[in-house]
């Protein structure tokens, strides 16, 4: 297998999502209005399209942060917003950790924090593209002095298609009645995950 900048990494966009623009140089403000008219549909309300292209331009400047891939918000009934954000990450091997294994992706997803809600929960899987590493957690997000705050949920795989880099596909939300949909879509999506070697 290639180093990451020799290939080219791809994932099938599930229906409803909304691609982030985290790479491209683009007026964001005129891109959410764009992409928010064209979710909601021509005809849609002003104010729900006004609504929705300010969160789709406030989730692509959070995930514009973290410098994914990929970033996708999916976003299967307008009206409600974005339900979760879906990113495609690379990660590189280095002096520290010169190898990349699925053990190694396994202890950094998985591993637990001061935020977390409940300890992870992890497994091993074989996906299309090589061995990967299931982990779902919960963390409990902007507490307060009381320790109450708003539980986000995350299913993740860490993929290893080659010795020198990985991959991390992460989903996240705060709709927990949708916990075992969006884990399920989670595990399709990791299943469409691609490598292809430009050389």
């Amino acid at each position: 297998m290639p180093e990451f900048s020799a290939s080219t990494v791809s994932m099938r966009a599930p229906d409803d999502a909304v691609s982030l623009p985290v790479r491209e140089l683009v007026d964001l403000d005129a891109w959410a209005t764009d992409a928010a008219r064209l979710r909601v549909g021509p005809e849609g309300d002003e104010r729900l399209i006004e609504a929705l292209a300010t969160e789709l331009r406030e989730a692509a400047e959070d995930s514009r942060r973290r410098g994914p891939v990929t970033a996708l918000s999916y976003v299967p009934e307008p009206r409600l917003g974005e339900l979760a954000r879906i990113e495609l990450s690379a990660l590189a091997a280095d002096d520290t950790y010169p190898t990349m294994t699925v053990e190694l992706l396994h202890r950094y997803l998985a591993a637990p924090t001061d935020i977390s809600f409940r300890p992870p929960e992890a497994e091993l899987r074989t996906l299309p593209i090589g061995p990967a590493v299931r982990v779902r957690h919960a963390y409990v997000q902007d507490a307060d002095r009381q320790g109450t705050g708003t539980v986000m949920e995350t299913c993740a795989y860490g993929i290893c298609p080659d010795d020198k880099w990985g991959l991390v596909l992460l989903t996240s939300w705060r709709a927990l009645a949708h916990t075992d949909a969006l884990c399920a879509l989670t595990d399709d999506l990791a299943r469409t995950v691609t490598v292809t070697s430009q050389s």
